[in-house]
């Protein structure tokens, strides 16, 4: 029998005040005023993981980064790859050629200096490197990353490319830069989200176990699955203001989500993004 094929499970590191939805609610300049809770939730994630064994991929924030080195040291010595999600949770998108290559150097930089390992992996905050910016994955070849995790390949109002690549693939000019995209599952027509996120928490956990096993099974690919860690907190500060729209996607079941996980956890082999498309040890 062959072996299991192991899928690949990251967190992108930020916390629930630094979301692109919030953007226009909660002000960039208000963030060291607000209640974090990043520590409280990561606690929950890296118990989680070492009960069940799972070396995963941490996309984190500079700015988080900067404010909790411990948290950083933690990760790296558990085991776990160190990954960059940019500094400030600024969208790809929204930065120019110089902009975005400072964001993710500097980010790079402070990641490398905290955890003391290469950080060879890059996540777009919002999946926001699309059709418009796709020079941004030349700009990471640039700055020394070896691959990325920045384009989903569905349709989306706020992101997705939806005629990209389902799995790792070599987008041409950007000197070998790997892209590693979320996965989804092919049905019909269109590609269907299956690796976590808003989805994990709307979808009945059945669902999303049925298109990860697409994606093993059918496909005979890994899994790419993510999550934030504002994503298990159900207490977390509610925001007023939002629309009915973003309250529901980003409230919606927080309370069903640290047990959701577990079954995740229990029902598929997981590994590090580094190890399953670099080879690293």
């Amino acid at each position: 029998m062959p072996a299991p094929i192991r899928n690949a499970m990251t967190v992108d590191v930020e916390d629930y005040f630094q979301v692109s939805a919030f953007a226009n609610t909660i002000a960039r300049s208000s963030w060291e005023q607000q209640p974090c809770r990043i520590e409280r939730n990561m606690d929950t994630i890296l118990a989680l993981f070492e009960e069940h064994g799972i070396r995963a991929t941490f996309f984190t924030l500079g700015w988080i980064a900067e404010r909790y080195p411990q948290l950083v040291r933690r990760i790296v010595a558990q085991g776990h790859e160190l990954a960059s999600h940019g500094y400030g949770h600024l969208r790809a998108s929204d930065q120019d050629h110089v902009q975005f290559a400072q964001d993710v150097g500097r980010s790079k930089m402070i990641l490398e200096d905290l955890g003391g390992q290469p950080v060879r992996g890059y996540r777009a905050p919002s999946f926001s490197i699309g059709r418009d910016n796709l020079w941004a994955l030349d700009v990471l070849q640039e700055t020394g990353y070896l691959y990325s995790s920045s384009i989903y390949p569905v349709q989306h109002d706020h992101y997705g490319l939806p005629d990209a690549p389902r799995f790792a693939w070599r987008p041409s000019g950007s000197g070998g830069l790997l892209e590693v995209p979320v996965s989804t599952v092919r049905l019909g027509r269109k590609n269907f989200p299956a690796g976590g996120g808003g989805f994990f928490r709307f979808y009945p956990y059945a669902l999303s176990r049925w298109l990860l096993r697409q994606v093993n099974q059918r496909d005979g690919q890994s899994a790419i699955f993510y999550f934030h860690p504002w994503e298990l907190d159900p207490h977390q500060p509610r925001q007023h203001g939002i629309s009915t729209k973003t309250r529901f996607r980003h409230y919606v079941n927080l309370h069903r989500t640290e047990d959701r996980l577990k079954a995740l956890a229990s029902d598929f082999q997981w590994d590090r993004m580094d190890r399953i498309y670099l080879g690293t040890s």
